[in-house]
């Protein structure tokens, strides 16, 4: 059955659409949903409109069984498998389960860590080389046992040694990524087809400073194989530092005449240093430093299967929505977290700091677009609840697989798997769906990361729209503003900013709750605030005196897992001005928009295998996507 056609101007109504209750069946799912209509402005070419008028969903973060710690864990699908899981084909999962998504992605990024790349197999294989080491050879037998917990034990002491600098020699030698790297680019190259499904060429950078402070990287080709495989991936065993791999990053762009991007991922993790405010060795920011920064790195992982690093309740007490997938006790190995390293790991802090940084160098280091992805190390890329196949191979779906605990074992900090986030995809929005229009969205961060939902979400910013300009928001959008990622110019005397505001539902998910602009600005006094503002919502709800919008509701029913679209709307659609502009201070703003409560992957899982879970155990969220925000600057 072909997907159906569904408009994303938001003159079309999307109310017919009666939905009915999501249901507990099983992981697969063979019917793809609705996808946006990519109807061209008139004149234009259909494949190339002249401005975006579609949002392609994809994920930027996928590791297949060749990346090292995927496949010690079990995993044994290739990056093969991965682009076909992506584009609708069956496979079987790494546990012999048959998988599929529900609906087809419109683009993936298959990301191995380059770590190690073309390794895997030679241990797995037995390549004598390589087993000579000790450490190496039990990677081998617990590859090739039925231990899963000595094969998760082995991970775990792989991803230890990685991020301590303690790796056998073998793993370390450039020679084996040779053949790896070629392949991976030429398979990337086999499954891209313009126009229907984009298959990205990327690797992931991965050091772990100081025993597990995440600082990893998706770098993100342009290209086609024939230039990628002309530089070889950059590893943390060369350097941890992320100036280094900008500098790579310029040298393959020199060398090659292509196009490269870097996505910094989960900053939950990084124990205080993803948005540090000095250097990687401790040395003050330059304006070069930021320079570099915002040209390399347009956009930040904001949510992901190890949790959310949008912000934290201790970040913005007064955030009643900050507290969800919270991954804030430690770092990757579970090293204890101090309450002051919080600041320097959130994306809403980091843009407000940004602007504080940018008054004294010139230059923003933190103008970060939002970005989501699901960081699996199974290949297989799922976003949905009810179709969630985890993030390692013992987290594919079990009646036990909530159980284990994923990071820390047996320390204050620890993290279960039950934890893990069924969680997420990017939206861009691009003039086609090619390699070149879905790099180039992400390049001029016109995204929208979503914790796994397809709804599709529009804003732009300008000092001329009007509210007659909603029913035309996109033409106006473009021609009388800038859209999400880019920025305002001072404002004329007597102006503030009006905001256009669409979020549509996704076509095959929840209602939506309400629509949310979320500001940051730099005061006189040189420090940053940030205030919440309601601007839309369901229903006939009042704002109260204290700013807050009572509940929406709930629908669900965790006996069945289920819930209804008996509440919540399904378009949210406004054109809203910053009531407390001053046009003197800088600012930044974004959209959150929020889902009606749903069932969380728990909740399918307990009923799917009739277990019952533990009372601490979240089984009910409110799903959401993030616009990339709108800077203002006086200057």
């Amino acid at each position: 059955m072909k997907a159906k056609q569904i408009s994303v101007m938001v003159s079309l109504s999307l109310s017919l659409l009666a939905l009915a209750a999501c249901k507990p069946d099983a992981p697969v799912a063979e019917t793809p949903a609705a996808t946006a209509d990519a109807s061209a402005t008139p004149g234009q070419d259909a494949a190339e409109p002249a401005y975006p008028t579609r949002a392609y969903f994809g994920d930027t973060h996928v590791h297949s069984g060749w990346s090292g710690d995927a496949g010690l864990d079990g995993a044994t699908l290739s990056p093969e498998d991965a682009f076909r899981f992506a584009r609708g084909e069956q496979v079987k999962s790494n546990t012999g389960q048959m998988a599929k998504l529900k609906r087809p992605l419109d683009w993936i990024v298959i990301t191995d860590h380059s770590d190690g790349m073309g390794t895997i197999n030679e241990i797995r294989a037995g390549n004598p080389e390589m087993i000579a080491d000790p450490f190496l050879k039990r990677m081998y037998e617990a590859m090739n046992g039925d231990d899963q917990e000595e094969a998760a034990a082995a991970t775990l002491e792989l991803i230890n040694r990685q991020s301590t600098g303690n790796l056998p020699k073998q793993l370390m030698d450039p020679r084996w990524m040779v053949s790896a790297w070629e392949k991976t680019a030429q398979i990337a190259d086999k499954y891209n087809d313009p126009g229907k499904f984009s298959a990205l060429i990327g690797y992931e950078f991965t050091p772990n400073p100081g025993g597990g402070n995440n600082l990893h990287r998706n770098v993100i080709y342009r290209d086609g194989a024939d230039l990628a495989v002309q530089e070889l991936p950059l590893t943390s065993f060369q350097t941890m530092d992320p100036e280094k791999l900008w500098e790579w990053m310029e040298k393959y762009e020199a060398k090659t005449g292509g196009k490269l991007l870097a996505i910094p991922h989960n900053g939950n993790l990084s124990n205080g240093r993803m948005f540090e405010e000095t250097t990687f060795t401790g040395g003050p920011m330059t304006k070069a430093y930021a320079e570099s920064r915002q040209k390399w790195e347009p956009l930040f992982e904001l949510t992901q299967t190890k949790g959310q690093s949008e912000s934290n309740p201790v970040l913005s007490p007064t955030d009643e929505f900050a507290s969800w997938d919270l991954w804030d006790r430690g770092n990757l190995n579970g090293a204890a977290k101090k309450p002051e390293m919080l600041r320097t790991e959130y994306w809403r802090e980091a843009l407000k700091s940004g602007l504080r940084l940018e008054a004294a160098l010139g230059v923003n280091p933190f103008k970060y677009g939002a970005n989501a992805a699901t960081d699996t190390h199974t290949a297989l890329a799922t976003g949905d609840e009810d179709n969630f196949w985890g993030k390692f191979v013992g987290a594919e779906p079990s009646a036990t697989r909530w159980k284990p605990v994923m990071i820390g074992a047996g320390q204050p900090g620890q993290i279960y798997s039950w934890e893990q986030a069924a969680s997420g995809y990017t939206g861009v929005w691009a003039t086609s769906n090619t390699r070149a229009a879905i790099w180039d969205a992400m390049k001029r961060r016109e995204t929208f990361a979503t914790t796994g939902p397809r709804m599709s979400v529009r804003f732009y910013g300008g000092y001329e729209f009007t509210d007659a300009d909603t029913a035309d928001l996109v033409k106006a959008g473009y021609s009388k503003g800038v859209p999400m990622g880019g920025d305002l110019k001072s404002a004329p005397a007597g102006k503030a900013p009006v905001f256009l505001i669409a979020a549509m539902k996704d076509p095959d998910g929840a209602n939506l709750d309400r629509v949310q602009v979320i500001k940051g600005w730099l005061g006189a006094d040189g420090k940053t605030q940030e205030k919440i503002y309601e601007v839309k919502w369901s229903g006939d709800r009042k704002v109260g005196a204290d700013g807050k919008l009572p509940s929406v509701g709930n629908t669900v029913d965790l006996t069945t897992a289920t819930y209804t679209n008996s509440i919540g709307a399904t378009e949210l659609v406004t054109a809203w001005s910053d009531p407390d502009f001053d046009p003197k201070l800088k600012a930044v703003y974004y959209l959150r928009v929020l889902e009606i409560p749903t069932p969380r992957w728990t909740a399918y899982d307990a009923v799917r295998y009739k277990v019952k879970m533990d009372k601490n155990v979240a089984m009910i969220h409110q799903e959401r996507a993030f616009t990339s925000p709108i800077w203002y600057s006086p200057n």
